[in-house]
C-alpha cells in the first residue's frame, strides 16, 4: 500500500501508474549502514586501554582483550608491579637474585626487575637529601648449568653462556652480577666428585616423573646455595600462571594435595632465602608476545621435554587452553582458594620505615593464613610441608620415613639395598634437612613468643 504523497520520504512505493520505486532513501540508509559498520569495525580494533590507538596485540583469557603495543607493555608490567608491591616481595634494602633459565618467563622477570631497579635508581638520584632517600635494591642473576644431566655440545653451551652475559650486560643498570653454577654445585666442596655423585643419584631413580621432580628440587637447592653464599635476601622465580596451572594438576595427581597451597602463593619463606613469584598472574602467551615485541633474547639450551605425569599434564592443559583461553586462570584461581601456610608471606621482622608502605599493601591484599595450623615437618627432598613429623636420624630407613608420600613413591627406591645406595648419593644439605626436621621453624616461633613477652614487659614499665 502507498501513501501517494509527493513529499513522502518513508521509502514506500507509489501505486500510481507503473508503481514507480523511489530509491533515494535507500541510498541514504546504505550510506548510514556503511558508516555504522566502519565505526563498529574501528571500535573492534581499537585498544581497550587507551581507546585511541589501533590494537596490534590480541590476548585471551581472564582480563584478555586487544591492546596497542604500549598499553600491552604497561598492562603486563602493571600485573608484575602489583604482585611485587602488594605482597612486599622486594624492599629497598634487599639483594635480589633472579633465577634465569633462558626461557620467556625468566627473561621477562629479569627485564621487569631491572626496570624496577632503574626507576628506584632514578628516584634516588633525583632526591636532594640522600640521607632521607630510599636505598636502591641490588640485583643478581643465577643460571644453573644442567649439562651434567642433559648433555649438550660444548660449543652450544659456550654460546648460550655468552648470550646470557650479553643479556645481562645490556640491562639498564650494568652493575648486575651473573652467577653460572653447575647443578652439582649443590654438593659440598668436601665431596671429591660431585658430578659422579649427581649422575649416580639420578640414575638410581627409575621413574621418569620422579627423576624430573628430583632435578627440580636439586635446581632449587643450587639456587638457594648461590643466594646464601653471596648474601642475597630474595630469590625471584619466573613461574607464570601457565606453569602454576600445570603444577596444580600434576601435584593433585601425585597426591600432594596437602602441600599444594604452599607452592602456588606469591611468596614462600620456608626456604632460607625466601622465594617470590612476581609473574604469578601473567600467562605464558603474554610473556611470549612481549619477548617478540621488545626483541627480548631467549636462550633455549636445556629444552628437554617433560615425560611421565608432568608431560601428560602439560599437554592436557595446553589442549584446554586452546579450547578456552581462560582455563589456566580458572585452574589457578580455584586452587588459590586453598588456605596458605604461615610461611607463605614475607617475614616482617627487622624492617625500617622504608618498608612500611609495602607492609600496609601486604596486609591489605594478602589472605591471612591460619596460624594455628602450622606444618609439623618438611620433606627433606622436596621441602613440602607434612601433616606429621618424624624425627629422622642418619640412616636410610628413617630418612624414608621423613619423606613425603609422593617422594617415597616416585623417587625413593623400593628395595633396602637400593635405598642404602641412594642415600649415600644424596647431597649433605638434604641429609641435614632430614636431621633437623622442623627445628628451625620451632626456634622462630620461640623467638617470636619471646619478643612478644619482652614487648609486654616494656609496656608494663611504661
Amino acid at each position: 500500500m502507498a501513501c501517494n504523497g509527493t513529499g513522502c520520504q518513508s521509502g514506500c512505493y507509489k501505486d500510481t501508474n507503473g508503481d514507480q520505486l523511489d530509491n533515494t532513501p535507500s541510498h541514504n540508509n546504505s550510506a548510514a549502514d556503511a558508516n555504522g559498520d566502519d565505526n563498529n569495525r574501528r571500535h573492534r580494533t581499537t585498544c581497550l586501554k587507551c581507546k585511541a590507538t589501533e590494537a596490534t596485540v590480541f590476548t585471551g583469557g581472564d582480563g584478555g582483550g586487544r591492546f596497542c603495543a604500549d598499553c600491552f607493555r604497561s598492562n603486563l608490567y602493571g600485573k608484575f608491579k602489583l604482585a611485587v608491591t602488594s605482597n612486599a616481595m622486594i624492599s629497598p634494602t634487599d639483594k635480589v637474585l633472579v633465577a634465569f633459565s633462558g626461557g620467556p618467563s625468566s627473561r621477562v622477570a629479569l627485564q621487569f626487575v631491572s626496570e624496577m631497579q632503574l626507576k628506584a635508581q632514578k628516584n634516588y638520584d633525583a632526591t636532594a637529601n640522600r640521607d632521607r632517600s630510599l636505598p636502591v635494591f641490588a640485583v643478581g642473576v643465577a643460571f644453573i648449568d644442567e649439562s651434567e644431566i642433559h648433555p649438550v655440545a660444548s660449543a652450544a653451551f659456550d654460546k648460550a653462556v655468552e648470550d646470557i652475559k650479553e643479556i645481562v650486560s645490556n640491562l639498564p643498570l650494568p652493575t648486575i652480577e651473573l652467577h653460572v653454577a653447575p647443578i652439582s654445585h649443590v654438593y659440598s666442596t668436601k665431596t671429591s666428585d660431585g658430578k659422579q655423585m649427581l649422575r649416580n643419584l639420578t640414575n638410581s631413580v627409575s621413574d621418569a616423573t620422579g627423576k624430573e621432580d628430583l632435578l627440580t628440587h636439586l635446581r632449587m637447592l643450587s639456587l638457594q646455595k648461590i643466594a646464601i653464599e653471596n648474601g642475597y635476601t630474595k630469590l625471584v622465580l619466573g613461574s607464570c600462571i601457565s606453569r602454576i596451572a600445570c603444577h596444580v594438576l600434576s601435584a593433585t595427581v601425585k597426591g600432594q594435595g596437602y602441600s599444594l597451597a604452599a607452592d602456588i602463593q606469591y611468596a614462600d619463606a620456608r626456604w632460607e632465602v625466601p622465594v617470590v613469584l612476581p609473574l604469578r598472574d601473567c600467562p605464558l602467551q603474554e610473556l611470549n608476545i612481549l619477548c617478540n615485541l621488545d626483541s627480548l633474547k631467549i636462550v633455549d639450551i636445556f629444552n628437554e621435554t617433560d615425560a611421565g605425569i608432568n608431560g601428560l599434564v602439560s599437554s592436557f592443559v595446553k589442549i584446554l587452553q586452546e579450547e578456552n583461553p581462560s582455563r589456566e586462570c580458572t585452574i589457578v584461581r580455584t586452587a588459590g582458594k586453598l588456605t596458605p601456610f604461615p610461611f607463605n608471606r614475607i617475614p616482617e621482622a627487622n624492617v625500617d620505615d622504608a618498608d612500611l608502605v609495602s607492609q600496609r599493601r601486604q596486609k591489605k591484599f594478602n589472605l591471612k593464613p591460619i596460624e594455628s595450623l602450622p606444618p609439623e615437618s618438611f620433606c627433606p627432598i622436596c621441602n613440602s610441608p607434612m601433616s606429621c613429623y618424624g624425627n629422622a636420624e642418619s640412616s636410610p630407613e628413617l630418612f624414608r620415613a621423613a619423606c613425603c608420600p609422593s617422594c617415597q613413591y616416585q623417587i625413593l627406591p623400593d628395595e633396602a639395598s637400593s635405598m642404602d645406595q641412594f642415600y649415600s648419593f644424596l647431597p649433605e644439605s638434604i641429609i641435614a634437612r632430614a636431621k633437623n626436621g622442623n627445628q628451625k621453624w620451632i626456634r622462630e616461633k620461640i623467638q617470636d613468643c619471646l619478643q612478644d613477652c619482652l614487648l609486654l614487659d616494656d609496656e608494663d614499665e611504661v
